[in-house]
């Protein structure tokens, strides 16, 4: 059985200090975001305790999908780093980036380098961007492929894209995988779902996302993006997809948002017989009393969402 973790929207704070040149860009906004809102909510020690909960019930594989840092400063991307350096090694955990991983033009080029080693797949002469996306990486009968929907937006949008390029890439990465017999996990930050996120902060692409997708199968996808623990489907090829999303990992208890989870998804079987269950775990009431049982482990792949509509 393979233990999958997956987490996302960490917002690594405190902010670091930040100068006025840094501000003149869209960072004011997100500057004042942070100081009236989020750094009410966002508590690292919550964070810290989900990895823990993570090493009792033995993870083989950790996924981040995007957002670890807030307004994408130099600092902010070497503070994730030294987080994913004590989060866990390159071979056990993959990222992919989020919306203020790119929040202002150039930020995302610093942050893929920075991270690269989080991010990095195998050699599969499959075209790649600039920042090393889409990628594969296989760990046992799993396949993770990490998909970017980052990049720098105006001030008050939180737009994602998904264009015709990494759409080509994708496909032949999930037939790669599929080949091989492996139980595929696309991984994006903003949700491939129409609804689940307002217009302003909605993906660009969802339609080709969705039809690639259709085309080429796969057999899980996670997001970030909304801090809520949604659980959707798309239609795959064969079978129909299921969607996670997944709360902030760094929020606390009080705020307008549930609190900090992280998906556990549990791995086994073979191609057309795969066995798939999946739970929640996160905090519940005051720091530092918290890790319980999210929810009873969910049959992903009996489920009557499956059925056609």
């Amino acid at each position: 059985m393979f233990r999958l973790a997956h987490l996302s929207d960490l917002h690594l704070g405190p902010l670091p200090d930040i100068t006025y040149r840094e501000l003149a860009s869209k960072r004011i906004t997100g500057y004042v975001n942070w100081q009236r809102n989020r750094r009410k909510a966002i508590h690292n020690g919550v964070t810290d305790a989900l990895l823990h909960d993570m090493g009792e019930h033995n993870i083989d594989h950790l996924a981040v999908t995007g957002d670890l840092v807030n307004l994408a400063l130099d600092a902010e991307i070497e503070v994730a780093r030294d987080w994913l350096t004590m989060a866990g090694a390159p071979e056990r955990l993959s990222v992919v980036p989020g919306n203020h991983d790119a929040y202002v033009p150039g930020a995302l080029r610093k942050a893929c380098k920075a991270w690269r080693p989080w991010m990095t797949g195998e050699k599969t002469h499959i075209r790649q961007s600039e920042t090393g996306f889409p990628y594969l990486r296989s760990n046992g009968q799993v396949a993770l492929i990490g998909v970017s929907s980052a990049h720098a937006t105006a001030p008050f949008l939180a737009l994602g894209t998904f264009r015709d390029e990494q759409a080509a890439s994708v496909a032949k990465l999930l037939d790669v995988a599929a080949e091989r017999g492996l139980f595929r996990v696309i991984m994006i930050h903003h949700p491939p779902v129409r609804g689940l996120t307002t217009a302003h902060k909605r993906l660009y692409g969802i339609g080709l996302f969705q039809k690639t997708i259709a085309q080429h199968g796969a057999e899980l996808i996670l997001h970030g993006h909304t801090h809520d623990p949604t659980l959707t489907w798309i239609e795959g090829k064969g079978h129909r997809v299921p969607v996670l999303g997944v709360t902030a990992a760094g929020q606390s208890t009080g705020g307008d948002k549930p609190p900090a989870q992280y998906n556990l998804v549990e791995i086994d079987g073979k191609p057309g017989a795969w066995r798939v269950t999946h739970s929640r775990r996160g905090i519940k009431g005051q720091l530092p009393t918290f890790i319980v049982e999210g929810s009873d482990p969910e049959d992903l792949f009996s489920a009557p969402q499956f059925d056609a509509k």
